[in-house]
């Protein structure tokens, strides 16, 4: 982790114990982007029912999202907690998964978690094998807040998403989200910004449906202009290890 950064916490009981995150920010940082029509791979995190974060279908039984969407004040949250909401772009549709116990992996090099759940029938993200590259038009998805201040008030009931690019890491706007040859990457804001509730969720390839590759995994944002991506190509033999298990 790089020191001081700015997280993007979206665990729901997380962002009510610290009243508010980034409330200074104004509210058109986090409105923008649009109502996504394709995302078969996107899942919805619930943590006691609640909103919390998004995350990606790998395989048919297994979800990436970020590490620090399970943890509350250091503290790790129980599987029994824990569920998916996949199949559908709006969350109130679609089935229910829940994480096998005992059997979530996290990597030791990037805020990235591994859940395995029980088989679904839903489309896979195909994983990207070769790095971003500055200048590089990416998508993002989620289903996080659209308003700054009380960020549970405002969770998108449908799949959004945000267009960015892809700046250096060594970019001064990037200072504290990344470091040149770290396991993060760096996004502008093109046409929205993910933020609460979005953590964990896929950082994609620009192509045709289907054909778009899962870059990376959303880890931390300033609600304004750039945001920070856990990078799939840097952690790819750790995820296809765990998951050939």
């Amino acid at each position: 982790m790089v020191g001081g950064r700015v997280r993007v916490l979206l665990l729901t009981a997380l962002l009510l114990m610290a009243g508010s995150v980034m409330s200074s920010a104004p509210a058109s940082a986090v409105i923008g982007g649009s109502k996504s029509s394709y995302g078969p791979w996107a899942v919805r995190m619930l943590v006691d029912g609640e909103p919390a974060c998004t995350g990606t279908a790998v395989t048919p039984q297994w979800i990436i999202s970020a590490s620090h969407c399970f943890f509350e004040q250091g503290q790790p949250v129980a599987d029994k907690r824990i569920a998916f909401r996949v199949g559908s772009l709006d969350v109130r549709k679609g089935a229910t998964v829940r994480p096998l116990p005992g059997k979530r992996v996290g990597s030791a090099h990037a805020d990235m978690m591994l859940v395995k759940v029980p088989a679904m029938k839903i489309r896979t993200a195909r994983l990207a094998t070769t790095g971003v590259r500055p200048g590089q038009a990416v998508r993002q998805y989620g289903w996080g807040a659209t308003c700054a201040g009380d960020e549970n008030a405002c969770q998108s009931p449908v799949l959004k998403q945000s267009d960015l690019r892809v700046v250096p890491a060594d970019d001064p706007r990037c200072e504290g989200y990344t470091a040149p040859g770290g396991s993060d990457f760096c996004m502008e804001r093109v046409s929205g910004i993910p933020a609460g509730g979005d953590s964990g969720g896929p950082v994609m390839s620009i192509g045709p449906r289907g054909k778009e590759t899962l870059l990376g995994v959303f880890d931390g944002s300033d609600r304004q202009e750039i945001a920070e991506a856990g990078e799939i190509q840097q952690q790819l033999a750790w995820i296809r290890s765990v998951t050939q298990r």
